[in-house]
């Protein structure tokens, strides 16, 4: 008896950690097609963590400008939506309302002066269904119809809803009869406005998750909708994954007698300050004169290549170290071919495990840091010399993924310099992660293994 294939569709490298690193596919009896655009380092890395029987690229997608078009539009009418039925501006910056050169300026001008004549929601599924008749008539339709047929496929499953090429694919499995699975990659995802492909099984974290798609797409049915959990926090309840102690510290220049103050990174565009925020910190540590008892360990976003901690981490060498991402990355650096290594994945558990506390602006590190009951201090004030004058830290907590969190005492909130040594170095007005433990169950809602559940449904089982 012939054995069933499933399709691993992976439009870009971010999540080979939870899909392929993790349990999810393992001790599948099934045949795994891996359908992708990764180079052949990256292949070799997925080889070491998960048996795959073969490997299909992806083939060369281009978007029509009418495709692009109607994708754009939908976009920016589901965030007018989306608002519409929460009362959260903070959505429309999801749009990108300046855009550069003059062509790119008209084609988004034209979409926005177009958005008027489409209030009604039944107008959003209209022109979903004109896109969906558009991305058909795309040769890359047909290309990967060929692909799925000739390979005589069982069930695709994609690891990223958001990537661009995947509507397509996903119309032409169901146009062949091929069930299809999606994972919403991450816990902000949903109200952004970005879901365009169309699948039998919607995978979400949590309960939460799936009220918030039924809420923002009320087409999508219920039993399509599978509560499974997320296997990137399995990590952290595998002993396996802590880094001894002594290869640790020494490899990143850790002082055994000194607690371990972790920073995390944002990218530039959602924290354009962190590097002011070290550096507060390392200044308040210092005139307090607890360098002695204290270090800081920098943790930068792994696509943030602007080199802009540089001036601070050696101005403080001897209080901040750094642990860099161990992330995979192209000459191009382009997603496709950007992913982190498995020794990553130890790096950033380990250094849950050994760390006092974390400090970031509004991070889903505070949950990695939660699995070891560490608390998490979200940065809550802006910088007088900021580097751009449109931003606002407190715009950033107006976001829609922070409306879940149960009340504020999830973290502790650093509201000025001032208050860096209470809050960081005495945890003032925390007293146990109660309150982050009941916000990670809210939004990853852990009543079993999301790895037994992706899998299962894979495999055609119920969760």
């Amino acid at each position: 008896m012939e054995k069933n294939k499933i399709v691993l569709l992976f439009p870009d490298g971010v999540g080979i950690r939870n899909y392929l690193y993790s349990n999810v596919f393992d001790n599948l009896q099934e045949d795994i097609i891996l359908f992708h655009n990764f180079d052949p380092e990256t292949i070799t890395a997925i080889k070491q963590n998960i048996s795959i029987n073969e490997e299909i690229l992806i083939p060369n997608y281009k978007e029509s400008a009418k495709e692009k078009f109607l994708r754009e539009l939908i976009s920016l009418l589901r965030l007018y939506y989306n608002n519409s039925i929460v009362n959260n501006p903070t959505l429309l910056s999801n749009w990108n309302w300046k855009q550069k050169g003059f062509s790119k300026k008209i084609f988004y001008k034209i979409i926005e002066l177009s958005s008027p004549f489409f209030k009604k929601y039944s107008s959003i599924l209209k022109l979903e269904k004109r896109y969906q008749k558009a991305i058909r008539q795309n040769a890359f339709y047909n290309e990967v119809k060929n692909i799925l047929m000739n390979a005589q496929i069982n069930h695709v499953f994609c690891s990223h809803q958001r990537a661009l090429s995947v509507a397509t694919v996903f119309a032409a499995a169901t146009d062949l009869g091929i069930k299809t699975s999606t994972v919403i990659y991450s816990w902000d995802n949903l109200p952004k406005a970005r879901l365009a492909l169309r699948a039998n099984n919607y995978l979400v974290w949590s309960n939460h998750m799936k009220s918030e798609l039924k809420l923002y797409y009320p087409e999508i049915l219920l039993e399509d909708i599978h509560v499974t959990g997320t296997p990137q926090f399995e990590f952290y309840d595998e002993q396996k994954n802590i880094i001894d102690k002594e290869t640790y510290y020494r490899k990143y220049d850790l002082d055994f007698n000194k607690k371990i103050i972790c920073f995390s990174g944002d990218d530039t565009k959602t924290s354009p300050d962190d590097p002011s925020y070290l550096k507060d910190i390392a200044e308040e540590i210092i005139k307090a004169n607890l360098q002695n008892e204290y270090q800081i360990l920098l943790r930068r976003c792994p696509v943030d290549f602007s080199g802009r901690f540089d001036t601070i981490v050696a101005q403080y060498k001897d209080l901040i170290k750094e642990a860099p991402p161990l992330w995979y990355f192209s000459k191009s650096k382009e997603w496709n071919t950007v992913y982190p290594t498995f020794e990553d994945v130890k790096l950033l558990v380990s250094t849950a495990f050994y760390s006092d506390i974390v400090v970031n602006v509004g991070s889903t590190m505070a949950f990695d840091f939660g699995k070891f009951n560490k608390p998490c201090v979200f940065i809550n004030y802006d910088q007088q010399n900021q580097n751009d004058k449109n931003w606002s830290v407190k715009k950033i907590y107006q976001f829609q993924h922070f409306k879940s969190m149960p009340n504020t005492d999830v973290v502790i909130w650093l509201n000025s310099k001032e208050e860096i040594i209470d809050k960081v170095i005495y945890k003032k007005g925390w007293n146990s992660t109660d309150a982050l433990k009941q916000w990670y169950n809210t939004i990853v809602e852990e009543k079993s293994t999301a790895s037994v559940n992706i899998s299962n449904i894979v495999k055609n089982k119920n969760v």
